[in-house]
């Protein structure tokens, strides 16, 4: 959601436990429930998304990989890399609970391309949220383990390091990574209106920022506010 911040402006003070693929709650003019046209969109993702990507090693398949720990929602957040989703079957990121059911899924526009909120696919442009460019990190752990993590691109910059071609020698002069090999993964996460909905029902709405049919488990990050 990869990393689940629960608004925009917590990225402007990343930590290590990055969960960027969250679920801010909408704008207050707008309800979760999908209205009108949404309503259409929310039920062709729910069939699409569950029938090609029920797991997360369906998910892998196609090309997404885990990069954050489970959020306060109950959310793991895998990606593929493509910031521009250019259609409701190209999702940018993937959601799964601790027991690999598919929760949800975010869709990207890039800003540099869109200044304003997109107007795509019968969603109101008010569900779209921005989120500044910022380095995410996968460092190897043991017994295969990851960890996971993220870094404003000033420090990554601070540091020589150029975050529209990350290099994991950069997180060891940081002091993040022990050494190069340690670094599994580290990418750009750019600049993007994002739109985040539940595929799995939630009573609350497709748009709501928590899911009360879906409970975190003990290890679950907690709310930062």
């Amino acid at each position: 959601m990869l990393v689940r911040i629960t608004c925009a402006l917590a990225l402007c003070a990343l930590t290590v436990s990055a969960a960027v693929a969250a679920a801010p709650s909408p704008r207050p003019s707008l309800p979760p429930q999908p209205q009108g046209s949404e309503v259409g969109f929310v039920q062709g993702i729910q069939k699409d998304l569950t029938a090609r990507f029920a797991t997360p090693k369906d998910a892998e398949a196609a090309g997404y990989f885990r990069y954050t720990n489970e959020d306060n929602t109950g959310a793991i957040s895998y990606a593929n890399l493509q910031w521009q989703s250019a259609d409701p079957q190209h999702p940018s990121q993937l959601w799964y609970d601790v027991n690999g059911n598919l929760l949800g899924a975010d869709f990207s526009v890039l800003k540099s391309g869109s200044p304003e909120p997109p107007n795509l696919w019968g969603v109101q442009p008010g569900r779209w949220v921005s989120f500044r460019e910022h380095v995410h990190y996968i460092l190897a752990g043991p017994n295969n383990t990851e960890t996971y993590g993220a870094t404003s691109t000033k420090k990554f910059t601070a540091a020589g390091g150029d975050p529209n071609d990350p290099k994991a020698v950069t997180l060891v002069k940081m002091g993040v990574a022990t050494s190069a090999d340690a670094v599994k993964r580290v990418f750009l996460f750019p600049g993007i209106w994002d739109l985040i909905v539940w595929v799995k029902p939630n009573p609350n709405g497709a748009f709501a920022e928590k899911n009360p049919l879906v409970t975190p488990s003990a290890n679950a990050e907690k709310d930062d506010m």
